[in-house]
């Protein structure tokens, strides 16, 4: 089994996420900006994220399955978002964000077992 197929997907959708996340959330240190600027930043920014995931997910869906990959996009997300509100925006996560988040990781365990 090589592993390459199971790898580059995840690396594809590590690096989209960060893109994304800066561009759903980023503008929010820029409240002083114009409304439309912040849109057409994010947009340009969100272009670089489709570059990323478009791949990943096609790559990706030769060794995982459409469920498999959201699920494994879901749990990046949660990792790259939780880092980025503490570094960028200087936010704290609480015991019922960590709690939440095991909750998602658990169905995330469920639909990587397969059918019970």
């Amino acid at each position: 089994m090589q592993i390459l197929p199971y790898i580059v997907p995840i690396g594809l959708l590590l690096l989209s996420n960060i893109f994304m996340t800066f561009a759903w959330y980023g503008h929010l240190k820029f409240t002083n900006k114009p409304l439309m600027l912040v849109i057409i930043v994010s947009w340009g920014i969100a272009f670089f994220e489709y570059c990323l995931a478009v791949p990943a997910n096609r790559l990706g869906h030769t060794v995982y399955s459409a469920a498999q990959l959201k699920t494994i996009q879901e749990v990046i997300t949660l990792l790259i978002f939780s880092g980025f509100s503490i570094l960028y925006l200087g936010e704290k996560l609480t015991v019922n964000h960590f709690v939440g988040f095991a909750l998602i990781v658990s169905g995330a365990y469920f639909i990587f077992k397969g059918p019970l």
